[in-house]
């Protein structure tokens, strides 16, 4: 059996910006312009280097060097000549390349070379920018100290058909790159998913045949780009750059490629008399797979108040679905994950976690928020994600040191905030924690941050629902109910739907109102049958209604779902934190006990 034959090696893949187009603009100007370019640019440079050409393409070239340094001192060389000789032609017909390189282990057959070293420079190759050139963090480390040239950092990135995220390095000819940038059409330049969720608006179709709507369709469209905006974990098209598809028909796919999105939000508009009819559904370009479609039917009275009433429903609608589809894509993703990825399945593990009071997935989550912040000590995500996880130890006051796991929480919210303090959600989240301190000059604080992540956007339900949660915690019910209700209405089918049931019920439980509570309580159960969380005020309200019967029989599902449930909360007898209350949370505790049979059910009646 013949040996397979290997070399490490630096590869550059190098591609002209557009061929397709200059040729059917220019067949023989271009081929004569190309050939030009080789004799006098590209050839003379990659033999100056001890480089060579592996292979030709049409529009393209594959290059091999022994070493990484004079690799890249070629192809710095290349792009910077070619921004001065194409400096002068007008941008219809000027030739830019794109060149990626990378150094890895290339198997030998022949004069060609295969692997995935080729596979990852030719990637590179296809987001580098026109007139640019982009390297792996394999090329930048090796040459970093070893040459003056300066790269920009591009962050983690997922490229097509690679199965782990590649870290990569951006390098433009300073006196070209506004001009090499913008030099290409859209169309030709295929754009880098970020390293956040992103989606595209498209303008509102207008379905009435009336011209005077349009007006409508259009504000409808802006408001939903400047209420998406207010997500700051969100990547949102500006308003200019979505309008250009107005009055088109497109495919989505292509506007998502164009745009550099992996979502994109279409919908229309229908007026007759004073009803409206608005349309909307949410696309994941990558895979063409909707993930979410509404219709709102509304009379029109006052115009501007529909518009704003279905901008706040759509919004508040889609961004759940988003956060979910994120979470899923991350699960379906091979390989080792970059910043955003550990981030994104830490967030997801510790909602898990909570919902199953599963100690194991919250660990898990703690160790993925870590793992994202060793790569981005400001991922904001991940910070969010180890405040949810290590808040979730304090009402049953499980955790092995409670004052460690809320300062670390605390810690993670408070770093969210510095990092980004226009951000909603790491006020939300510091908020909740506060809400749980023992002392009450850091609870007298939970209302504040709670309060400030919901005016910092509005349109997010996560915000509400905690805001909600805080509120309960202090004892306004009345404020949590009005919360809880808006929630539901901006996003009627939430992932979370359960969990805005559950503070409903926990809302109704601190007022007394057991029979609506019970009903809540049923309610978050029918959205999540397997997860206990909703049993344990289903039981509270039973025993309410004195129904011990039925008490005992939703805390026999709850044991079924979570064994250990009555043992940790019985294990401490006065947890802290939670209800600030002392009556609400010493009602709680020996409802529970009632329905365990561990005190008579006359304890409960001086409490009802």
């Amino acid at each position: 059996m013949t040996r397979e034959q290997r070399r490490l090696a630096a590869i550059a893949s190098v591609d002209v910006v557009g061929y397709s187009r200059l040729m059917g603009k220019d067949e023989s100007g271009t081929l004569a312009a190309l050939k030009a370019i080789r004799r006098e640019v590209v050839d003379p440079r990659i033999a100056t280097h001890g480089g060579r050409i592996v292979k030709t393409t049409g529009d393209g070239l594959l290059l091999e060097f022994p070493s990484v340094v004079d690799a890249v001192r070629c192809v710095v060389e290349m792009q910077t000549a070619m921004a001065v000789r194409t400096a002068e032609v007008r941008e219809g017909r000027r030739i830019a390349f794109r060149i990626g390189l990378h150094v890895g282990d290339i198997i030998i057959d022949g004069d060609d070379i295969f692997g995935d070293g080729v596979n990852i420079a030719a990637r590179l190759q296809e987001i580098a920018k026109p007139g640019g050139v982009c390297v792996s963090s394999r090329v930048h480390d090796d040459v970093r100290d070893r040459l003056e040239t300066a790269f920009e950092d591009g962050g983690a990135q997922t490229l097509k058909n690679i199965a782990r995220p590649v870290h990569v390095w951006r390098w433009v000819p300073r006196s070209s790159s506004a001009r090499a940038t913008s030099a290409p059409s859209t169309a030709d330049v295929p754009l880098a998913l970020p390293d956040k969720p992103s989606i595209a608006v498209l303008p509102f179709q207008n379905m009435s045949g009336d011209p005077e709507q349009e007006y409508f369709a259009d504000g409808v469209t802006e408001d939903i780009i400047t209420e998406l905006a207010r997500f700051h974990e969100l990547f949102v098209i500006a308003r200019n750059s979505s309008f250009t598809y107005k009055g088109r028909s497109v495919d989505v796919r292509s506007v998502a490629g164009e745009l550099g999105v992996r979502y994109v939000l279409e919908g229309s508009i229908r007026r007759a008399a004073q009803r409206i009819r608005v349309t909307g559904q949410l696309i994941d370009a990558t895979t063409g797979n909707h993930i979410w479609a509404e219709r709102y039917d509304r009379v029109l009275e006052d115009v501007f108040a529909v518009q704003e009433e279905l901008t706040q429903s759509i919004v508040g609608a889609i961004a759940p679905h988003i956060r979910d589809a994120e979470a899923a894509h991350v699960r379906r993703r091979p390989g080792s994950l970059g910043a955003y990825e550990f981030a994104v399945r830490a967030n997801a593990k510790a909602w898990e976690a909570y919902a199953k009071a599963d100690r194991a997935l919250r660990d898990e989550a703690l160790a993925d928020a870590r793992s994202a912040l060793a790569i981005d000590p400001d991922s904001t995500i991940a910070l969010n994600a180890i405040a949810l996880a290590q808040c979730q130890q304090l009402p049953l006051g499980i955790a092995a040191d409670r004052q460690a796991v809320w300062q670390d929480g605390l810690a993670a919210a408070t770093r969210a905030i510095e990092v980004d303090r226009n951000g909603n959600v790491g006020h939300t989240w510091k908020g909740v924690l506060l809400s749980f301190a023992v002392e009450d000059k850091h609870r007298n604080d939970a209302l504040g941050h709670a309060r400030r992540g919901h005016e910092l956007n509005p349109y997010d339900s996560l915000s509400l629902m905690m805001l909600a949660f805080v509120e309960i915690n202090e004892g306004d019910a009345e404020s949590a109910f009005g919360h809880l209700e808006q929630a539901l209405r901006i996003s009627p089918r939430d992932p979370l739907r359960h969990f805005m049931f559950h503070q409903l019920s926990r809302a109704c439980f601190i007022t007394r109102r057991y029979a609506e509570g019970e009903a809540h309580a049923l309610a978050g159960i029918r959205e999540a049958p397997d997860l206990p969380l909703s049993y344990a005020l289903l039981v509270r309200h039973r025993v309410g209604r004195e129904d011990i019967e039925g008490a005992r029989a939703a805390l026999a599902e709850i044991l079924r779902l979570d064994p250990n449930h009555l043992d940790r909360w019985l294990r401490t007898s006065a947890p802290p934190g939670g209800f600030r209350i002392a009556e609400h949370h010493r009602r709680y505790d020996v409802f529970l006990r009632v329905a365990a049979s561990l005190e008579d059910p006359s304890a409960a009646d001086a409490l009802r």
